[in-house]
């Protein structure tokens, strides 16, 4: 099995019973299995995801990987409160970023820069490099049923991660879950993108963190039972199935 949750986010998520999880602009989704834990993205406040991660019952310590989507600071800022309890994960990081952060990651574990399609861990990979103006990664998971997206701030555009993931994986899009980056955008351009979904075979959505209040509750319109409106706290576990 794998499980995910929402461990920073900026929006609440009331039904996941946990009064004490805090908000702060941002994003990190905790996915673990038996084997491996993935830490994608940490957020803007390493007091915050720590606080959040324990309150939830989970161990920092058992972090075997972190996957930077992109070097925004409501994405980046959590890992040295992270790196500074003594973990060691393994950073994976788009090679695009600054020679300085990789630096100061590099003198407390080992960090890998990430270009192309890559496996973080059986049955999780990352997209490698998207995007232009703002390089980004998103992370995929396998699932017995489909795949999941999970997208940081989905810069280089939503549906075009989405179906870049599709070409990969012909079959089903089970969940894109993460920012869609879609605040401020017009009514049709996000009428657009949820067209997009449905075509490529989207089965369901969890938007957050920056997808902006407005898109949120067109999707969650669009997608009815199939919609869940995420934050701080959300969950879900899956068959995980990994790729030969």
């Amino acid at each position: 099995m794998v499980k995910l949750i929402v461990v920073y986010d900026n929006n609440a998520y009331p039904s996941a019973g946990l009064e004490n999880l805090r908000t702060s602009w941002g994003f990190a989704c905790w996915v673990e299995t038996a084997e491996t834990t993935v830490l994608f993205d940490t957020g803007s406040d390493g007091a915050t995801l720590v606080h959040n991660v324990k309150e939830l019952g989970l161990d920092p310590l058992t972090v075997d990987a972190v996957v930077l989507s992109h070097a925004h600071r409501d994405h980046t800022g959590g890992l040295k409160a992270l790196l500074d309890m003594g973990v060691q994960p393994t950073i994976y990081v788009p090679a695009s970023f600054s020679r300085s952060f990789k630096e100061s990651v590099r003198t407390h574990t080992d960090l890998v820069d990430v270009s192309q399609w890559r496996t973080v861990a059986p049955g999780i990979h990352t997209t490698g490099e998207m995007g232009t103006s703002i390089i980004e990664q998103s992370l995929v998971v396998e699932t017995g049923n489909g795949v999941i997206v999970v997208t940081g701030c989905a810069h280089p555009g939503v549906a075009n991660i989405v179906r870049h993931v599709h070409q990969r994986f012909p079959g089903q899009i089970r969940w894109v879950i993460g920012g869609f980056h879609l605040g401020g955008i017009s009514r049709r351009d996000v009428e657009s993108i949820i067209t997009d979904f449905q075509e490529m075979g989207v089965q369901h959505v969890a938007p957050c963190h920056c997808t902006g209040d407005e898109a949120r509750k067109m999707f969650d319109d669009a997608f009815g039972d199939d919609s869940v409106l995420a934050g701080v706290g959300w969950s879900a576990e899956f068959e995980l199935r990994a790729r030969e």
